[in-house]
């Protein structure tokens, strides 16, 4: 329980410096540090941070099955460090320094990629659904970086949430060098990286959790790190109110990551998926008529929010539960990926209709359509994978 507190920690303060540009989009549009920037631009700072924490995954997780979480971890929260140093103070006021910056910021990111195949291997596979998505609720280090960024950006200084991002960081990379351990019994492969790389990726499971990543985990990543935009935009509020209620989006999806990963130990994760992906198709298409905030539209955003992230705790539940321990860190790096990646282009493109049409219609009815998608993929080839592999835990 020591390792997977500590993990799920690590992941939430790396997670907390990934996002720290995020609720600054909507400041830095309308106070003119970077000039005359538009929407798009706003997305495009918002969402470089997601390519480096995306692409990233990939390589990090094949050398974590090598090296182990007790290696990777300190060394990702310690490389995170000079992103974040670089944007506060040498990046807030020029647009192609902060996108430089916002790019190598994603190595914090990458940190998934660390804790999914380490907390998989302290675990048996009936627990592993539900550890994972404990770990997972680490992503609420977006919460902290919502709740706290605007706040120390006007109320401390400009520099002031990187230096004391920076510290949490220096801080954990010491303390989880010193405590963290690798499972007994860990068995580093021997192949090398770009061969396992390529054998995990012909795993089945490999490109349908690839899928539903995407549209579950991608889905959260892009509604974290572009609601404060959209918010300010689509209903009038102010920046401080925008980064509480994405806040809030995070919380209840950090909440409801773990409960989808239980769920998934329970009943089987593709039940899980289909519940979930059927909410997000009517959320979405309900959110595309721009509801008022009160109380509607908030509820609709929060049910979203819960269906997203149980989502994402069922689809690493059914990689857990299908997966040998040994090849998890590769799976996890390539469907981590995939996630990432599902919440770069939403933002970029939202930003892009807004600027033509003045308005999100159009992009939260192809959320919608992207859910539609990965629920008839969960109810036919992946119900065949999860189905198996349910009845196998079960005996």
């Amino acid at each position: 329980m020591v390792m997977l507190v500590l993990c799920t920690v690590g992941f939430a303060v790396n997670f907390w410096a990934w996002a720290l540009i995020s609720p600054l989009g909507p400041v830095f549009r309308d106070r003119g540090n970077l000039g005359t920037i538009s929407e798009s631009d706003v997305a495009l700072i918002v969402a470089v941070p997601v390519v480096v924490g995306s692409l990233g995954r990939i390589p990090i997780g094949a050398l974590t099955d090598r090296f182990g979480g007790r290696v990777m971890f300190p060394l990702v929260s310690a490389a995170t460090i000079v992103p974040v140093l670089f944007v506060g103070f040498l990046a807030l006021n020029s647009y192609a320094l902060l996108l430089v910056g916002g790019f190598f910021l994603g190595i914090g990111g990458t940190a998934f990629a660390v804790g999914v195949p380490f907390v998989n291997a302290w675990f048996p596979p009936a627990r592993r659904g539900l550890a994972v998505g404990i770990f997972g609720a680490g992503m609420g280090g977006t919460a902290i970086s919502a709740l706290t960024t605007v706040k120390l950006y006007d109320g401390l200084g400009h520099h002031s949430p990187f230096v004391i991002t920076a510290a949490a960081l220096a801080v954990y990379a010491v303390v989880s060098w010193l405590v963290l351990r690798d499972a007994p019994g860990r068995v580093a492969p021997t192949t090398p990286l770009m061969t396992r790389i390529a054998r995990d990726t012909r795993l089945p499971i490999t490109w349908q959790a690839c899928v539903l990543y995407a549209v579950g985990f991608g889905g959260y990543v892009a509604f974290s790190v572009y609601l404060p935009a959209y918010l300010k935009t689509a209903h009038g509020l102010t920046a401080a109110d925008a980064s509480n209620r994405m806040a809030g989006f995070v919380v209840v999806a950090v909440i409801m990551r773990p409960v989808g990963g239980w769920l998934a130990d329970r009943i089987g994760a593709v039940a899980v998926l289909a519940v979930c992906f059927a909410v997000v198709v009517v959320c979405a298409a309900i959110a595309a008529g721009t509801p008022p905030l009160h109380p509607g539209g908030t509820i609709v955003f929060l049910l979203m929010a819960a269906a997203l992230g149980a989502s994402s705790g069922a689809t690493f539940g059914l990689i857990a539960q299908v997966t040998e321990p040994a090849r998890v860190g590769g799976v996890t790096g390539l469907v981590g990926a995939a996630g990432g990646l599902g919440g770069f282009a939403p933002p970029l493109l939202m930003g892009y209709i807004y600027g033509r049409t003045d308005s999100y219609a159009i992009g939260l009815w192809l959320l919608a359509v992207a859910a539609a998608l990965a629920l008839l993929l969960t109810l036919t080839l992946v119900r065949r994978l999860g189905g198996a592999a349910h009845q196998e835990g079960a005996r």
